[in-house]
């Protein structure tokens, strides 16, 4: 094994580095972002000015089928944190659903923060549905249309989660 090799991997090269930011194992600063951000819009803020497409009137009714019991949850939780593709939501909306994620000072707008009681309280679950299942036009969220309603809902059941903390 020839040591040339490995020389990118020591901890502090660069390689190492970009591969821990995208494993999510390290996390820039938000002081730093806020800096760079300039007028922008602003993330992490409670509560979040936002201004997503509503969605049809049947979706607004829709209420989760689903209990809030500890698998479901876990299961919503591994699709936020590691198993959703294009890639997992954690990389905009942040490890804790705060809209801090490593690519927030990318995308405008920014990342919905689900933290924040005042914002989710307003947010019907149907809502939240269509937007998975869709994308949300002009923003950076893509559609999850791959996803089944199961696994949309356990996924919304973990998103409230972020802000049902006391």
């Amino acid at each position: 094994m020839q040591l040339k090799y490995w020389k990118r991997w020591i901890p502090g090269s660069p390689v190492c580095l970009m591969a821990l930011l995208w494993m999510g194992l390290i996390v820039p600063s938000p002081a730093v972002s806020q800096q760079k951000k300039g007028l922008e819009e602003p993330s992490g803020i409670c509560p979040q000015p936002r201004k997503t497409v509503t969605a049809p009137e049947e979706f607004l009714q829709l209420k989760n089928p689903l209990e809030a019991t500890p698998p479901n949850i876990l299961a919503g939780k591994t699709l936020f944190q590691v198993d959703a593709k294009p890639s997992a939501c954690r990389i905009c909306h942040g490890i804790s659903g705060d809209g801090l994620g490593i690519l927030f000072h990318r995308v405008e707008p920014k990342p919905r923060n689900f933290t924040c009681i005042h914002t989710m309280d307003d947010l019907p679950d149907g809502q939240l549905f269509w937007v998975i299942k869709n994308g949300s036009p002009g923003t950076a969220m893509p559609s999850f249309s791959y996803l089944d309603d199961d696994q949309v809902w356990q996924l919304i059941l973990y998103l409230r989660s972020f802000s049902n903390k006391e």
